[in-house]
Order: structure tokens, then C-alpha cells, then sequence
């Protein structure tokens, strides 16, 4: 499984230089992707940027200075439909009849195929087989027909299905940000008053790292233009319910996070305690798996008594595992990452507490870390129920065969990872430590059961995505 994507725009009513802010910003947003990253901005010769493979300082780096411009865009990236090579990289600077455009895109499309093969059909030609590239050319293809950006993302939105929290730099500076009807994606409005910078961000953590106070949340379905005069909103579509990825709160967005009025580090930490509640046990310790797994071990030493302890170190100059493209990276990755604290763990009996279980690869690893440091007993209990079906929305697990839960029972699934016993949260413990109401939250991969507003060929989709995905890890 790997993180999603993360966007970032800045405008500078004052017309000031803002490269350095959406740098700062990405920083901020780095967790949510690191395979590559990209800036584009606003300024005396048009649109102009760069972007690069590896983590923000890799991709980027000095090359900043080269920059100007008043207005931009940015996005940390990790591919969900395409290999990750530059030229999948975002921003994507799109050209359409009367000028161009940058796109930062955070989501899956699921219906892109189907766009893509009406789009060729018109005589658009696909240098890539993104999703993004698929929205540019869908929107270049309104904007030859209505020639004005909001007229033309909203009929964007009446065709793209699926999960999409986007910003579009336009050639003449002005920003459009637009989130999906059911809302997967966080996407959020900020400004700074002393700078007069507007930010929009995939979290409100870059708002805070760029001194934006949150001014609010992006309504789903709705659209945000930015210039320096101001703001406007307009509601482009509309869904009868909200399907937030429930995946945010466990693990996605980073802990001083707030989405959608709920702050991340407090849903983790209810979520923790609802785990202690309903899957006790005997032990003399809890220890989380860093740093994901950190609040939620809190929450259940708090109802459970068990003393928390960080019977695991992480070394901080490796990357997500979760992310990390490629099974064989990823388990190499572990004890590169991981240490056990042998004193924390020697004789005892240990509860080890991680947001997820997808593949059961990292976890197998870790017990076995554990266990190698003198653990006396192993038992794993997990924040988030098991996984038991494919992701459409944004998640790179498009295939049952990839997810250890899904045809495995509990105890199963307990002895690929070696644990001397496994406890998963249930649906309603994990609904109840976020704090919504089932029917705004998507828990697609917990139930089969997807929120999207048209029936798809799941089947289908999943083999389109699947080869697609599988060509990026050959």
C-alpha cells in the first residue's frame, strides 16, 4: 500500500515572489508522497517550473532559486495509475488552444479509461497513462468549447467519477481549486494577512507551516477561484451523501492535521482507546510502530492500564515503508528503518499496536524483530479493521491478492505474521474514534461496498488499474 498524493497553490495578492512558500509547503506534505515532486508558478515569462524524482530536497533541491512568480502550484506525488518517472511527475503543464495550464492533482479517476478512449477519439494524443493527464485533457477540451476555467471544470466535474482534490494554475495567475462531490480528499483554504497570501493544501498542517490561518475547508463538489482581489466559491455538483477515506484518520494525514473539523491526533487517540475497549490483553507493555501506529498505542494504554513504552526506534532518514514501491524495497526497508530497544523488550510480554495490516509483509517482519530482541510474547492488535477489498479512490491496493485479509481468516492471518495472537479493531469501535457518522466516511476496502454515484465494473476496473500498477513495479 502507498500514501496518496499532496497539493499545494499560493497566490500573493501583494504580487510577491512565493517559490519559497509552496517549497515550505511541500515540506510540510512530504509524508504524502516521495517519489517525486514538482512546482510550477506564475510569473514574468508566463508559466514557468521544474520538477524531479526522490523526496522534496532530491527533486527540487537548489533548483528553486531558478524560480519566480506570484502565484503557483505544487505536489509531492506517488503513482496510483502510471509508473513513477519524471514524466509522470506532477504538476502537469498542460497546453490548450489559447494558452496553458498547471494541474496538481490528488485522487484517483475511475472512469479515466473510459474518458481517455472518448478523448482519442476526439484527436487528443496521451504522452502518459496518468489519470492527470486524462483531467487536462478533458479540461483543455471545455475550455476550447467555453473558453472560462470555472465554466469549464464544471462540466469537468459532471464526467470525472471517483476521488479528486485538484488546483489549476492558469496563464494568467489565478487559481482554481476544486474538490470531488462525496469529499474523499481533505482540501483546505488558508490565509496570511500579514503576507496577503492565500494557500490552499491537501492539510491544514502546510497552512500552519506557511502562517496561513485555516479559513475553511473545501466544500465537496464545490469550486474555489483565488486571484488577488479575493476569493469566490461556486457548488458545481452535489452528492446526497460525503464518503471521507476513513484511511485519513488512521493513518494518511499527519497527526497536527485537521479534516474536515475533526483533528487527526484526537480521532487516533479515540480510535486507540476503542481498541484497548474492545480487543484486550495480557501483557506487560505496549509499543507502537512508529510513528503511525504512536497514537493510537496512547489511546490504548490509556484504556487499557498497559504501561506504553518505545520498545521500537525509527530511524528518521528513511522514508515511509508504506510507500516505498515494490515489495522487495519494502522488506529490505524494515530493519533499516526499525530497531528494537532490547532492554524495553527483553522477557516481556509485548501488545504491538499499527494503524493497518495490508500485505502482512512489514508486520511479519516486525514480530520477527520483535521476538529477535527477547520478547517474550508477541500480540498484535490493530486500530483499523481488516482490509478486505480493493481501493478505487486513491490507494495503491488494487487487487484482493495483495490484501492478506481478504480471503484469510483471523487466525490465518495471525500465523503469516507470526503473532502469539491478532485483534482487530471492529467497523463500529473505528467509526466511534473518528467521531462521524457511518454514511460520511468511505469504508470501501472494510465492506466491498464503494459510495460512488454510478454503478462501475469493478472487475474490470480492477484489472485495468492492476496492469497498469504492475508495470510500475517491473
Amino acid at each position: 500500500m502507498k500514501e496518496r498524493c499532496g497539493v499545494i497553490g499560493a497566490l500573493s495578492a501583494k504580487h510577491r515572489d512565493v517559490v519559497a512558500d509552496i517549497y515550505r509547503g511541500l515540506y510540510a506534505l512530504q509524508h504524502r508522497g516521495q517519489e517525486s515532486a514538482g512546482i510550477y508558478l506564475r510569473g514574468s515569462q508566463g508559466i514557468k517550473g521544474l520538477k524531479g524524482t526522490g523526496f522534496v530536497h532530491e527533486a527540487l533541491g537548489s533548483r528553486v532559486s531558478e524560480l519566480e512568480g506570484w502565484s503557483g502550484v505544487g505536489h509531492v506525488r506517488y503513482s496510483t495509475t502510471a509508473k513513477s518517472t519524471l514524466e509522470e511527475a506532477q504538476p502537469l503543464l498542460y497546453s490548450w488552444r489559447n494558452g496553458c495550464f498547471a494541474l496538481a492533482f490528488n485522487g484517483t479517476i475511475t472512469n479515466f479509461l473510459e474518458l481517455r478512449e472518448k478523448l482519442s477519439s476526439l484527436g487528443f494524443k496521451f504522452k502518459t497513462e496518468t489519470d492527470t493527464e486524462v483531467i487536462a485533457a478533458l479540461l483543455a477540451y471545455y475550455l476550447a468549447e467555453l473558453g472560462d476555467y470555472v465554466d469549464a471544470l464544471s462540466k469537468c466535474a459532471e464526467e470525472l467519477e471517483g476521488a479528486y482534490s485538484l488546483i489549476v494554475l492558469d496563464d494568467e495567475g489565478s487559481l482554481y481549486v476544486v474538490r470531488d462531490p462525496l469529499g474523499f480528499k481533505p482540501l483546505c483554504l488558508g490565509f496570511n494577512p500579514d503576507e496577503e497570501l492565500y494557500v490552499a493544501a491537501s492539510e491544514t498542517c502546510a497552512l500552519d507551516t506557511l502562517n496561513a490561518p485555516l479559513l475553511f475547508h473545501v466544500e465537496p463538489g464545490s469550486l474555489v477561484k483565488v486571484t488577488p482581489r479575493g476569493y469566490e466559491t461556486k457548488q458545481l455538483t452535489k452528492a446526497e451523501r460525503r464518503a471521507r477515506c476513513m484511511f485519513e484518520y488512521v493513518y494518511f494525514s499527519r497527526p497536527d492535521s485537521e479534516f474536515d473539523g475533526i483533528w487527526i491526533y484526537e480521532a487516533r487517540l479515540r480510535i486507540g482507546r476503542e481498541l484497548g475497549k474492545r480487543c484486550p490483553a495480557e501483557a506487560d507493555v505496549v509499543v507502537p510502530v512508529p510513528d503511525s501506529g504512536r497514537t493510537a498505542a496512547l489511546g490504548y494504554s490509556e484504556a487499557t492500564g498497559i504501561p506504553l513504552v518505545e520498545g521500537l526506534m525509527k530511524n528518521r532518514y528513511v522514508g515511509r515503508i508504506f510507500i516505498m514501491p515494490g515489495e522487495r524495497n519494502r522488506n529490505e526497508m524494515v530493519r533499516v528503518k526499525l530497531n528494537p530497544v532490547k532492554p524495553l523488550i527483553k522477557g516481556k510480554r509485548v501488545v504491538l499496536i499499527d494503524d493497518s495490516i495490508v500485505r502482512g509483509t512489514t508486520m511479519k517482519h516486525i514480530v520477527s524483530l520483535l521476538r529477535g530482541a527477547g520478547a517474550k510474547e508477541v500480540h498484535v492488535r490493530v486500530s483499523c479493521p481488516p482490509i478486505i477489498a480493493g481501493c478505487y479512490m486513491g490507494i495503491d491496493f488494487p487487487t484482493k491478492r495483495e490484501l492478506v485479509a481478504s480471503c484469510r481468516s483471523v487466525e490465518e492471518v495471525r500465523k503469516v505474521i507470526g503473532a502469539d495472537s491478532l485483534m482487530y479493531n471492529s467497523i463500529e469501535g473505528l467509526i466511534k474514534g473518528i467521531g462521524l457518522p457511518k454514511e460520511e466516511l468511505c469504508l470501501a476496502c472494510l465492506t466491498g461496498v464503494y459510495p460512488l454515484r454510478r454503478k462501475i465494473d469493478l472487475n474490470s476496473l480492477e484489472l485495468s488499474l492492476g496492469g497498469v500498477r504492475r508495470k510500475s513495479s517491473s
